[in-house]
């Protein structure tokens, strides 16, 4: 009966080789993060380094998709993120070397009905700002259309197309960047997690 026993010799040594592994290789990194130097607030290091990577002429296409139209302000500073840092030191890009098209198709539609003027009169004067140096904003029929407006609800420097799909596919497919702005509720202050 002994000889058709399987041998329980590997068991244990599988078992211990565990053990060891479970052991050793905690104070391993243990004893590798000791040998790290602690950073603290206080280092005397010169910090962060500035960096100006080799900018150039941009193409992009924004899709603004908002869920209440109070939100445009925010989104506005995603183009100003991309419009300033360019036209200033050390770019100085000329605005028209920008090529950037804003494709408008949810809530924030209502910002560019003429007569929302007094509610959204900051973010409209934004926009005109914009539009002036050669971004172009395009609203999507089939959202005007739900909301009721017609291109003569608009303002003068809003293009009209036919779908807010078939007008980022078609900047895409031209080369331009897809930038989303994003504008989530805040839950707290940048003072207050700083």
């Amino acid at each position: 009966m002994r000889g058709t026993a399987k041998p329980r010799w590997r068991f244990h040594f599988a078992i211990l080789g565990i053990a060891l592994l479970l052991v050793v290789v905690p104070l391993r990194f243990a004893s590798a993060a000791k040998d790290e130097p602690k950073s603290s607030e206080h280092d005397e290091g010169a910090g962060a380094s500035v960096v100006h990577p080799p900018y150039t002429a941009q193409n992009a296409v924004f899709d603004f998709f908002l869920d209440h139209p109070g939100k445009m302000g925010a989104a506005l500073y995603w183009l100003r993120s991309l419009v300033n840092p360019l036209t200033e030191s050390p770019y100085e890009l000329p605005p028209e070397a920008l090529n950037i098209v804003a494709v408008i198709h949810g809530t924030e539609i209502v910002t560019l009905a003429r007569k929302n003027y007094p509610s959204y009169q900051d973010v409209v004067e934004r926009m005109r700002y914009y539009a002036d140096l050669g971004i172009k904003f395009r609203v999507c029929a089939l959202a005007a259309d739900a909301y009721g407006y017609r291109p003569a609800d608009l303002y003068d420097f809003v293009e009209v197309v036919p779908s807010a799909m078939t007008e980022l596919a078609h900047w895409q497919m031209q080369g331009y960047a897809l930038i989303i702005p994003q504008v989530p509720v805040k839950q707290v202050t940048i003072e207050g997690i700083r």
